[in-house]
């Protein structure tokens, strides 16, 4: 059975996406026994007995946590999977020591199975381990493999981007109203547009420009409107989002 240590948000959309019961701890007991029930696995008192008790530990608290967990569970756990956020795999295997470690960064649209995630690449890891965390978040989405410094990159474009398009979906929405659409309408058409477009690009490959000169016609409405995107700097609010996360 999967162990998560924290029980928040990401462990939640996890535990959905694998649609199996988990065992799980949480420094909000509460938070615990609601993802214990929602998944109809169990919420335990201690990080020493999931530990004990699980197959593999998905570490999903806070960051600044990391050496107080560690103590609980290393050397009790099988295999530890880190999907902590601004933490290296070096700090992470540090703390634990003898204990297996892989680190694999998920997006919340795993809940969905549907996330993309980023596995760190790690000459020295466990064979075992890494073949049974690659299997268990490939079963909620892609996943990609990369280089360990280009990770927090990599969560740049994947683990904060659902709340990039959030924003995106409520700024075009609200544009819409503005223009006299009904709310519940513009909705559905700008999500439904963005999940259909996506499917579209990659249907083409990835070629963005292939499906922009499908929309796109010589002074035409598309046109003006990615002239106008383009003149409110649409690019370089990404490029300032980025460089705000690897920032940190």
């Amino acid at each position: 059975m999967i162990g998560l240590v924290g029980s928040g948000n990401m462990a939640r959309a996890l535990a959905l996406g694998w649609g199996e019961p988990v065992l799980c701890t949480d420094v909000f007991p509460d938070r615990a026994e609601a993802l214990a029930a929602e998944t109809g696995g169990k919420a335990l008192a201690g990080n020493g007995e999931l530990a004990d008790r699980a197959d593999l530990i998905v570490l999903a608290h806070k960051p600044a946590q990391l050496e107080e967990v560690a103590e609980q569970v290393g050397g009790r756990a099988r295999g530890v999977v880190s999907i902590l956020g601004a933490t290296p795999l070096a700090d992470v295997k540090a703390a634990y020591g003898a204990t297996p470690v892989v680190r694999i960064m998920p997006s919340v649209p795993v809940e969905v199975r549907e996330g993309v995630s980023c596995h760190a690449r790690d000459a020295d890891a466990d064979p075992e381990l890494e073949r049974r965390a690659l299997e268990l978040f490939g079963r909620v989405g892609p996943v990609v493999t990369l280089d360990e410094g280009q990770i927090d990159a990599a969560m740049g474009l994947m683990s904060c981007a659902p709340a990039y398009w959030a924003l995106v979906v409520e700024a075009q929405v609200d544009a819409g109203i503005r223009a006299g659409v009904p709310a519940d309408i513009a909705a559905q058409l700008v999500v439904g547009t963005m999940a259909g477009t996506a499917k579209l690009i990659r249907d083409r490959e990835h070629d963005t420009l292939k499906v922009k000169r499908q929309v796109m016609s010589p002074g035409g409405s598309t046109a003006r409107g990615v002239a106008a995107l383009e003149a409110a700097g649409v690019r370089t609010a990404f490029d300032d989002a980025m460089q705000a996360v690897v920032a940190r």
